[in-house]
């Protein structure tokens, strides 16, 4: 008999629970990749938008020979209405606040409601509208939309629908996964952002010289059909899983035998069973056990009711969610490290296009490294936090690290395009890492705090108050960033790193608390060995 090879023995290792949650890691990968996937676009179309319109010299010899030889000098009319105008960067920057303070606002609403409502039906119907909305924004390109209103418009009402998507996908991959390498697990998982923004970088840049539009309805096509995805195979929690299985168990089998305990399915206690009258049983008091077969006695099954169950948790209010030890503090550092991310993410191609004289889509190009980055700093600092346990100082660490990188940063025009690409990378990990930190595992962690006494539903309104939090922080930079480029991009780079101190300053306080927790250990160990 030929041996089995060893890539099937490796996959045969894995139990079904293993599988399925492997399933879900990847699900929800791939459906918040789409959701940056499809914010990604503006941020390379910006430079399409507005382009550097230089006069064109066009000589006719009827005209030279009638007149004085003079050549005619014609302006094209190469930029897209209403961003033609010198204020264009503020209008730009208007666009990315209408969104952004959509998002934050949004986000606060959008987890208490997802606590109230199916995580798969809720993110299904989000991903499908802002399908739409970012289409719809393309469209502006095809049947030639110039009224400002209209984008904006178009802005806010995606900004509001994608509020569905990070609460939803943080609760259910909180679900599957628990405490043990949480860091590791969710900083290899939230690398989706990343991935999400270098292949919108790469699509966007593919046709935003020939037909911006579609640089739009690509995305949104994208993400709705991850939505459809959505709604046919996201499992929301084991315990659904379970109970489903537990159905087909009932509804296969005819025979089950009599036992005392019975442990229950997805929080049910109690469940009986309508049998045939004259049936014996040993015990008045028996309980029936799903999947059990046996010589003895035998109960046919006419229908499975449940008619007790167990009381579901409350879910959480919002000021008991701020009194989760922790959750300011952390909100507060995400608002000034998503400023500095978010910056990045919508002005960062257009900022290279002007400081090292590229085109649109090599410009495009070359940012994808800085989320490159981003992959690689988010999966180190949730490693390095798995294994010091100290998640506040991993990111203080991190946040110190980036004021100079950013500083070096912003005389990228002085370099060659080797440091630029080294700069791209260590830049886009410093200040992604702390960012993608906060977003998950700490989240995670928040979420499931022993002050909750088990309550897992406060997961979706804790990361929809700290990701909100960062969201006002995501839509004031962009703004600024606007304001501020206008008088040079140095002051745009002051901006940046006043941010990241702040961010940095805020963790003082849970930094020194868990120092303290480690000098506190050793002492307790001697004092229980004494005794």
């Amino acid at each position: 008999m030929a041996p089995v090879p060893p890539g099937v023995r490796f996959l045969a290792s894995f139990n079904r629970d293993q599988w399925y949650r492997a399933f879900t890691f990847a699900l929800t990968f791939l459906l918040y990749t789409s959701f940056h996937l499809s914010r990604k676009p503006i941020s390379i179309v910006k430079s399409e938008l507005h382009k550097n319109c230089t006069p064109i010299k066009m000589v006719s010899s009827t005209i030279q020979q009638i007149n004085s030889h003079q050549p005619i000098i014609m302006e094209t009319d190469c930029s897209w209405k209403p961003f033609d105008k010198e204020n264009y960067k503020q209008l730009l920057g208007a666009m990315d606040y209408s969104f952004l303070c959509a998002y934050a606002i949004g986000m606060y609403l959008s987890g208490i409601i997802g606590e109230r409502l199916p995580i798969r039906l809720y993110l299904s119907v989000g991903m499908l509208t802002s399908g739409l909305f970012t289409c719809l924004f393309g469209l502006g390109y095809v049947y030639d939309i110039h009224n400002l209103g209209f984008y904006i418009f178009v802005q806010i009402a995606n900004g509001v629908v994608q509020t569905t998507g990070w609460p939803s996908v943080v609760t259910c991959i909180g679900n599957w996964f628990g405490k043990g390498r949480r860091g590791l697990i969710m900083g290899l998982w939230n690398s989706h952002t990343s991935v999400g923004n270098i292949l919108g970088s790469l699509i966007a840049a593919h046709y935003v010289s020939s037909n911006w539009g579609m640089s739009f309805i690509i995305p949104g096509i994208i993400i709705a059909v991850m939505g459809i995805v959505c709604f046919l195979f996201l499992i929301e929690h084991p315990n659904d899983l379970k109970a489903a299985m537990t159905q087909n168990a009932v509804n296969g089998h005819q025979k089950l035998k009599l036992k005392k305990s019975w442990n229950g399915v997805n929080g049910h206690k109690e469940l009986y069973l309508q049998c045939k009258q004259g049936t014996k049983t040993e015990n008045s008091d028996t309980e029936l056990l799903l999947g059990q077969e046996s010589a003895e006695v035998f109960v046919p099954v006419q229908q499975v009711v449940v008619v007790k169950s167990e009381a579901e948790p409350t879910a959480i209010s919002f000021m008991g969610a701020l009194r989760i030890p922790g959750v300011v503090e952390f909100s507060l550092c995400l608002l000034f490290a998503k400023l500095v991310s978010y910056t990045f993410l919508f002005w960062l191609p257009l900022y290279i296009t002007k400081a090292a004289h590229l085109d649109a889509k090599k410009a495009g190009d070359l940012s994808t490294l800085f989320d490159v980055g981003g992959i690689v700093g988010g999966i180190l600092a949730g490693v390095l936090s798995d294994k010091t346990g100290k998640r506040a100082t991993t990111c203080a660490v991190m946040l110190l690290l980036a004021a100079p990188t950013l500083y070096g940063f912003s005389m990228m025009r002085q370099f060659g395009l080797g440091p630029t690409i080294g700069m791209l990378l260590v830049c886009g990990g410093l200040v992604n890492g702390p960012y993608a930190l906060i977003t998950t595992a700490v989240s995670a962690d928040l979420g499931t705090h022993k002050s909750l006494k088990g309550n897992a539903r406060a997961l979706s309104t804790v990361t929809a108050i700290i990701d909100g939090t960062g969201s006002v922080g995501a839509a004031v930079g962009p703004l600024l960033a606007g304001l501020l480029s206008a008088h040079g991009w140095d002051q745009v780079f002051y901006m940046l790193m006043t941010a990241d101190f702040f961010a940095l300053l805020l963790l003082l306080r849970l930094v020194f608390k868990e120092m303290r927790s480690v000098k506190n250990r050793p002492r307790a160990s001697v004092e229980l060995k004494e005794h």
